[in-house]
């Protein structure tokens, strides 16, 4: 008999709905011994209310506060604004909650630093959803790097390319738009999308060390939905580094709202000594692969189709040959962090992994100002 987490989750948007799917379907395909249940979802009652019937929670708050107060509820689930993930997961850790977390941490490494200390000094079960590292097409990549089959790493690339504020007329804050209002988002794409790629490129390849980089503001002033007046804008809408890893390899980063014709172009190229690997997640089930260890009359890139039962979560899956896609990876990160809960291995990242990535964020911010090498 699987024991119960009794889930209260916090915002009802993109994110909420990924999580609530996870929790939904993730007893449905993996054997476990804590399940989630839909205890209380919290947000303004216009919206906590039709999220509760459509996703099947058993009862809604307004207040996050009293949330928190409920002896009924055993994990928080942080679907915020950037600016409310430090208030809400402190105070989360003093009730003595279980906390997951949506990335990034927080809006700096000073304030993500009194988060790790909360949640230490708590002792309670904490979480940041980096989602991408359960894609299983990245997850063999992280396998076939520590296996050695690409022995010394020499280089990476990563990349993430949208363009959906490339119009001077799209207004920033509020609800919907949060995330061009620096006081609410803390940066641009560099929390919100570069994070992604620096949290996937560490956990791949070790620490960054250094880093050098530029940002830009292309857009400067944007009507703010809340006050109704044209403000100034405070966010990166692009952001490149460059990165040298502790291991000694060289890397490059980019991340923009301003690449006409890209929606979500993350990808990630790595070359070592003995093979290279390439991941796109607009190609999410496959894994590009180079090993110059095959026969010359035979060597290329090839491409493994992420698919078959010996491959990494696919056994809880459909059938070989059928893929899965990006809701999945918040179906596995759920499955990871409920086994951590039963064998007290700590599902990673944690809040302290995750800083790590919000001190290169900030290390990034500070170069691009000051032109200079910085390090983390």
């Amino acid at each position: 008999m699987s024991e119960i987490v009794n889930v209260g989750l916090i915002g009802c948007g993109f994110m909420g709905r990924t999580h609530s799917n996870a929790y939904r379907k993730v007893c449905n395909f993996f054997d476990l011994e804590r399940r989630p249940v839909l205890k209380a979802v919290c947000d303004f009652e216009e919206k906590s209310r039709p999220f509760a019937e459509r996703w099947g929670y058993e009862s809604i708050e307004t207040d996050w506060r009293r949330l928190l107060e409920r002896n009924d509820i055993d994990l928080i689930d942080i679907c915020l604004p950037n600016n409310l993930h430090a208030e809400v997961a402190m105070a989360a850790a003093e009730a003595g909650k279980m906390i997951i977390c949506e990335k990034p941490l927080a809006m700096n490494s000073r304030q993500g630093q009194k988060m790790v200390d909360a949640v230490e000094k708590a002792g309670v079960a904490n979480f940041v959803s980096f989602n991408y590292r359960r894609i299983p097409a990245v997850t063999l990549a992280k396998n076939l790097i520590d296996e050695g089959r690409l022995g010394r790493i020499f280089h990476s690339r990563h990349l993430f390319l949208q363009d959906w504020t490339i119009s001077k007329d799209l207004p920033q804050g509020g609800d919907t738009l949060w995330r061009l209002d620096a006081e609410v988002a803390g940066s641009g794409v560099t929390g919100d999308l570069l994070a992604h790629n620096i949290d996937t490129a560490m956990w791949l390849n070790g620490p960054i060390e250094k880093v050098t980089a530029m940002t830009e503001t292309f857009i400067k002033e944007r009507r703010h939905n809340v006050t109704g007046k044209i403000e100034k804008i405070g966010i990166d809408d692009a952001s490149l580094f460059l990165a040298r890893f502790a291991n000694g390899s060289l890397a490059s980063f980019e991340a923009t709202r301003y690449a006409r014709g890209h929606k979500s172009l993350f990808t990630f190229e790595i070359n070592g000594e003995h093979a290279s690997l390439f991941w796109d997640l607009h190609d999410l089930h496959r894994l590009r692969y180079f090993d110059h260890g095959d026969e010359s009359k035979v060597r290329g890139w090839r491409s493994i189709h992420v698919s078959d039962s010996d491959q990494p979560y696919m056994d809880k899956w459909w059938v070989p040959g059928l893929q899965i896609g990006y809701e999945h990876s918040f179906v596995h990160q759920a499955a990871d962090f409920l086994e951590g809960l039963a064998t007290g291995t700590p599902a990673s990242p944690t809040f302290r992994d995750a800083l790590e990535t919000q001190k290169v964020c900030d290390a990034v911010l500070e170069s691009a100002k000051s032109g200079q090498w910085v390090d983390v």
